[in-house]
């Protein structure tokens, strides 16, 4: 079965998850935006052996701490989608005009698409494309533990911003409706800041999605 963890990190309190097989031990680090110290005393706490790093998108908070983590363990980056390339070329510029420390340039290992899947241990998480937030998001969703974790394409009683380069707002209502809502109701939702949710109390609740 996945586990997972989650750890608010940077000043924008992004939401890094630590996710592994029970089974086996083996995990992956979902979007180490910054505070790897933090990242690594969580992955020593729980007795993981790090696989991979998995990217939802190449926005700073999210990404900022990864060329570094790869550079000092060796792991493949996983992900994002080809479309959050001009991201990555930008996390320079991305940490000056936020006041992040330097980010180190990185290159995906593995870009990821629609319908791929990424092995944890004996755990699959199935890829789906998500753009809107940014072109090349993508969600990772369990369904054996009925998780998603989805990034900023939706938070609970909000969704993504779509003011940033290559945003657009029809196209993330897209992606939450024909992507996450599929996943089931019953499935909770670890979104990129905030707490956490499940589709069927978005759908419900949510000013953004209502009814959708």
């Amino acid at each position: 079965m996945l586990r997972y963890t989650t750890l608010p990190v940077t000043p924008f309190q992004q939401n890094c998850s630590v996710v592994w097989c029970d089974q086996t031990m083996q995990g992956a680090v979902i979007d180490p935006g910054g505070d790897l110290d933090l990242i690594r005393d969580e992955v020593r706490r729980q007795g993981i052996t790090l696989t991979q790093i998995l990217l939802t998108h190449a926005h700073i908070d999210h990404a900022g701490g990864t060329g570094t983590l790869a550079r000092e363990t060796g792991l493949p980056v996983v992900g994002p989608h080809p479309g959050d390339q001009f991201w990555i070329d930008g996390l320079a510029q991305q940490a000056m005009m936020f006041g992040f420390k330097p980010a180190e340039p990185f290159t995906p290992t593995r870009w990821l698409h629609d319908g791929d899947a990424v092995a944890v241990g004996h755990s699959t998480l199935a890829v789906r494309h998500c753009p809107g937030h940014t072109p090349g998001h993508v969600v990772f969703h369990s369904a054996e533990a009925r998780r998603a974790f989805v990034g900023d394409v939706l938070f609970a009683g909000s969704i993504g911003r779509t003011d940033f380069p290559g945003g657009d707002h029809d196209t993330l209502i897209r992606s939450i409706t024909q992507r996450l809502w599929p996943m089931g109701d019953d499935t909770v939702f670890i979104p990129g800041h905030g707490p956490e949710s499940s589709f069927g109390a978005e759908r419900r609740s949510n000013p953004f999605v209502r009814g959708t």
